[in-house]
């Protein structure tokens, strides 16, 4: 895998230019999710983490995900050496029901404070992940989560190959 940064053209944005430690930031775009065909959230209330090499991860305030479509994961739990412990969320429309779709921090370190409570979907778990108009790519991996669009460029950390970036 290259490990070369591409250089970003007006408008985009490096991954390789994010901070480390991670960066919270709110979001003017909208974002919308949505799974077997319905609408899961929609929000102007967005934030996004920003980390070198990672593709940006969008969290959602809870007030603007459908009502009764996600339930607590029992038992599992990460931790994340800037954020905190997270804890994951399933999610069931109908009868599709799909583990650990979403991550939330219920007591974020203080700097992510923001986003306390907030969810954060993997986009490679549902049907649809929107950023404005833009469809958004899932991360490769899936370990971050990571929402690509046409305005970031990598490479990525993630996929295969890349782990000791």
């Amino acid at each position: 895998m290259n490990k070369k940064r591409i250089p970003p053209k007006s408008g985009q944005e490096s991954v390789w230019d994010y901070p480390r430690p991670p960066k919270l930031e709110p979001v003017s775009a909208h974002i919308t999710i949505k799974h077997q065909g319905e609408v899961v959230a929609s929000t102007n209330r967005a934030y996004r983490v920003l980390e070198t090499s990672h593709p940006p991860v969008y969290y959602l305030p809870p007030e603007d995900i459908k009502e009764g479509v996600l339930k607590q994961s029992p038992k599992f739990q990460t931790h994340c050496e800037f954020k905190g412990k997270a804890r994951y969320w399933d999610l069931k429309i109908g009868e599709s029901s799909i583990q650990q779709v979403a991550w939330s921090y219920p007591d974020p370190r203080p700097a992510f404070a923001p986003i306390k409570g907030y969810l954060a979907f993997y986009p490679s778990k549902v049907d649809e992940c929107y950023v404005g108009d833009e469809r958004v790519q899932a991360q490769e991996g899936d370990f971050y989560g990571g929402w690509i669009t046409s305005k970031i460029v990598g490479p990525f950390k993630g996929g295969p190959g890349t782990w000791g970036w």
